[in-house]
């Protein structure tokens, strides 16, 4: 048996239909309550006509009540409920006019009760009843207006961060240009025209990589390490042996969602302040790996790191780091600040951005963020050929086992 998937939908996405569902629910479960008494006090079946004229009455009552309502709703406050409670008063009058009119044909004439007490005896009920209607429909109708309200304050304040990132992710590229058109200038300065050729091919392969990507969307740590080994592909035409990175990356981590670009503004944080200052260079680590639900991508390098005074090593407070950096060299202060506000627009609270520089010496940056995957689609087996046979076991090709440490550059020596 094919099991076809349910939906929930909200009982007030329609709002016509919800309205009405429970006209008929509300008047008609009255009119069964009033059923329900009327024989437990040995009424006669006739008077289920009387009960069915005064529900009817009430639920024509309340759908006029409803159109004025729904003028009103959208009025000062003074004017809403002063003219609904001369609404509800003249409604409750002509619905127990016609309830005791009713009454008073179907009673027997020995009675002598007199119209005028009849009418004032259901008049206080009717207007409970209408009353109690009333106050259900503004509680509705408000509540929905609260919701209204709140789902659009919630898309606008998606949009605002949405293009809060893509602000920010736009600022990583003229950066990163500036950069980046500055080694070519020199480049060509010293009339090295096949390495500049070589480094512009290479920037045009990057910003093609990099505009695959939309601006506010995430990439696995996977993608983000292509597109960083493309960028180290245009540093290592600057620093050659200088630069040297270590790059490891746990199984499970590389599949991990991350926003775009996020990266690429460390490691060239580390290419600027810990190779280019130090003749000998400077190794160039990442590591990404799952730690329970979390993960945690840490940037360092063997860089000078930064000391302040000799203070100890330790965290540092970002403003401090940026205000270390633009003293010592000319900065644009746009790499780590970008990180940390395009993390805070995308989780909020739930990130850690670390910042430590130990005595002596280095520098790494620690990002930790839920651990998210992608979604991944069901993958449907290809149907084989009519008469394809399968390889023999001697001829399959095996693929090359993947290293988690992934090199560019030549290794550190050791000792």
């Amino acid at each position: 048996m094919v099991m076809l998937p349910i939906e929930p939908r909200p009982f007030f996405a329609n709002k016509d239909r919800a309205f009405w569902n429970l006209q008929l629910a509300g008047w008609g479960g009255a009119f069964l309550l009033r059923a329900i008494t009327a024989f437990a006090n040995d009424q006669p079946w006739d008077f289920l006509v009387i009960l069915l004229i005064q529900v009817v009455t009430g639920f024509s009552l309340s759908l006029i009540l409803s159109v004025v309502y729904r003028q009103l709703i959208t009025q000062r406050p003074l004017v809403t409920w002063g003219v609904t409670g001369l609404a509800l008063v003249v409604a409750a009058g002509a619905h127990a006019f016609i309830d005791g009119w009713v009454l008073d044909l179907a009673r027997p004439q020995s009675e002598g009760t007199g119209f005028v007490r009849l009418f004032l005896g259901i008049y206080f009920y009717d207007l409970t009843v209408l009353g109690a209607w009333s106050a259900l429909y503004y509680a509705i109708n408000f509540f929905l207006q609260v919701e209204e309200q709140a789902d659009r304050l919630e898309r606008l304040e998606a949009q605002a961060t949405s293009a809060q990132l893509a602000m920010l992710r736009y600022q990583l590229n003229p950066h990163f240009l500036f950069n980046t058109l500055n080694s070519i200038s020199t480049l060509v300065l010293l009339k090295q025209t096949a390495p500049a050729n070589a480094m512009l091919s290479k920037l045009s392969s990057f910003l093609r990589h990099t505009l695959i990507s939309e601006p506010g969307g995430t990439v696995t740590v996977a993608q983000e390490v292509e597109t960083l080994q493309l960028y180290l592909g245009i540093e290592l035409m600057r620093f050659e042996e200088r630069l040297r990175t270590e790059f490891r990356i746990d199984p499970p981590a590389d599949k991990a969602q991350i926003p775009s670009m996020l990266l690429q503004p460390l490691v060239e944080n580390a290419i600027k302040y810990g190779v280019t200052p130090q003749e000998e260079g400077a190794t160039i680590s990442l590591v990404a790996q799952v730690v329970g639900p979390r993960l945690r991508v840490t940037v360092s390098d063997t860089g000078p790191g930064i000391r302040k005074g000799g203070s100890g090593g330790g965290s540092q407070e970002l403003t401090e780091v940026l205000d270390l950096h633009g003293r010592r060299y000319t900065s644009t202060g746009v790499g780590l600040a970008n990180i940390r506000d395009r993390l805070a627009q995308a989780y909020g609270e739930d990130h850690r951005f670390e910042i430590r520089s130990p005595e002596s010496g280095g520098f790494s940056v620690m990002i930790e963020l839920p651990f998210e995957t992608a979604p991944q689609p069901a993958a449907e087996p290809s149907p084989a050929a009519p008469h394809e046979q399968p390889a023999p076991a001697s001829t399959l090709t095996q693929p090359a086992a993947v290293s988690p440490v992934l090199g560019l550059g030549r290794p550190q020596s050791a000792g």
